[in-house]
């Protein structure tokens, strides 16, 4: 076996040509969406008249194992991938643990992020479909950044609806947007009804994905030649994202490294499926039982204290509902910085692999994810974002019990992104002046019954 190095680059030739379908391998499926007028599972011409076809024909694909991805969309990854397996030697070294720590970096692309393995693979079933443009919502702006990217290229429109308390915190993100061409509104929004009625009923609020959805999917449908496109929680987004996963399987194995445990940050699930879906299929399998742990916010506990049932995927109920693990739709996050998991609930994918016991889940502090944050720049050398954090706080804290046990277990986590557009998070950590806020149960509306 060679040597391992520190960074693990694959070949051009070894990127992936084909999406890995993970429910055509899940026993339990996940529960189709339901229409909630008429209550029966959603047909492609209704999900047709939202998202573009060959993107909806995808959402309801359980029983293919592999779609392939066209020339075009590959011709597009080689920018910016395959991307890099990187070995911490140098964060091994300081917790001085026996553990072996490695993490697939997303982050080395203009958007900053993960997002523009999905951006890239919507925007063009867009553009093939002969339409003029899609809209959008975004969270922390990566989605929104990614999306703008992948339309610019093609000669697509895009409109953007980014929850209002990002919109204001990273103006940053919000301009490279524009300057792809996108046009970009904080939401809720005047612009729409239903961003009318949410204001009307949360005047004061600073936004949610729920929110921004619902007005994202009224602009696509009262506009001829526009679809909706949608940056998480959707199957069709997880499975664009499993390149990661794939990617991150094949490098190790090249050398003969095969992780214990696997470690993802969860907002809607995409990249956390992303990675963990050839590693989860393996173990559906029964060929090793990986350990596999979602991170995510204690102000937004979708698995950690949601429920699994029937919720709409929107605040403003104009979507289909899902089945997942939720909050409740109507729940209103904090205006926390790691905005790109400030989602009430979770992919329906994961939420029945959790409800199935097939994977566990973690909530950390904010201010405990920017400790974890910071102590990974000065040690490693990248400035991660927000969300990524939670990540690199839980692998953290895994190494840290392989030090307690003298246990070396190998970790794998997703570097998501980079954090280089968040210094206004960084500053109010540095400040002292981030806090730590968890919902009451009152605030959560599942748990109020």
């Amino acid at each position: 076996m060679s040597e391992i190095p520190y960074k693990i680059y694959l070949e051009e030739s070894e990127m992936p040509k084909a999406w890995y379908n993970l429910r055509a391998d899940m026993i339990n499926k996940p529960a189709p969406l339901i229409n909630p007028g008429t209550k029966e599972p959603v047909t492609l011409e209704e999900l047709s008249h939202v998202f573009c076809t060959e993107l909806a024909k995808q959402e309801l694909n359980d029983t293919d194992a592999y779609i392939e991805i066209p020339e075009e969309i590959r011709n597009f990854y080689k920018m910016y991938r395959p991307s890099p397996v990187v070995r911490a030697y140098c964060l091994e070294k300081k917790l001085g643990t026996p553990a072996k720590i490695y993490y697939k970096f997303e982050g080395n692309n203009t958007s900053g992020s993960h997002k523009l393995n999905s951006a890239i693979a919507q925007a063009y079933y867009a553009k093939k479909q002969g339409l003029k443009g899609v809209t959008t919502e975004t969270g922390a702006g990566q989605w929104g950044t990614a999306l703008s990217m992948a339309c610019a290229y093609l000669d697509l429109d895009c409109q953007v609806y980014m929850v209002k308390c990002s919109y204001e915190q990273k103006p940053f993100r919000r301009e490279v947007m524009r300057t792809y061409g996108a046009k970009v509104t904080p939401s809720p929004s005047n612009t729409t009804n239903v961003g009318r009625e949410i204001l009307a009923k949360f005047h004061d609020t600073t936004g949610s994905l729920g929110c921004a959805i619902s007005e994202a999917v009224e602009a696509a449908t009262t506009q001829e030649g526009y679809r909706y496109v949608l940056g998480s929680v959707l199957s069709q987004v997880l499975l664009h994202q499993t390149v990661i996963g794939l990617e991150a399987k094949t490098a190790l194995e090249k050398y003969g490294v095969s992780p214990d445990i696997i470690i993802g940050c969860a907002g809607g699930g995409s990249n956390l499926g992303g990675l963990i879906s050839p590693f989860m299929g393996e173990k559906i399998k029964g060929i090793k039982d990986y350990r596999i742990i979602a991170v995510e916010p204690a102000s937004c506990p979708s698995f950690t204290r949601g429920k699994y049932v029937y919720d709409f995927c929107d605040t403003g109920h104009v979507c289909p509902q899902a089945k997942m693990y939720t909050l409740g739709s109507e729940f209103m996050p904090s205006a926390i910085h790691a905005g790109g998991l400030r989602y009430h609930g979770m992919s329906t994918i994961l939420s029945q692999l959790y409800d199935d016991k097939l994977m566990e889940a973690v909530a950390v502090k904010q201010t405990e994810v920017f400790e974890a944050a910071r102590y990974f720049a000065q040690v490693e050398g990248i400035l991660p974002a927000p969300e990524s954090s939670h990540a690199i706080k839980a692998a953290i804290d895994e190494a840290k019990k392989c030090k307690e046990t003298g246990e070396a277990k190998t970790i794998l986590f997703g570097l998501t992104g980079t954090g280089y557009f968040d210094m206004k998070a960084y500053e109010a950590f540095n400040d002292g002046t981030m806090d730590d806020y968890i919902p009451t149960d009152d605030e959560i509306p599942v748990l109020r019954g």
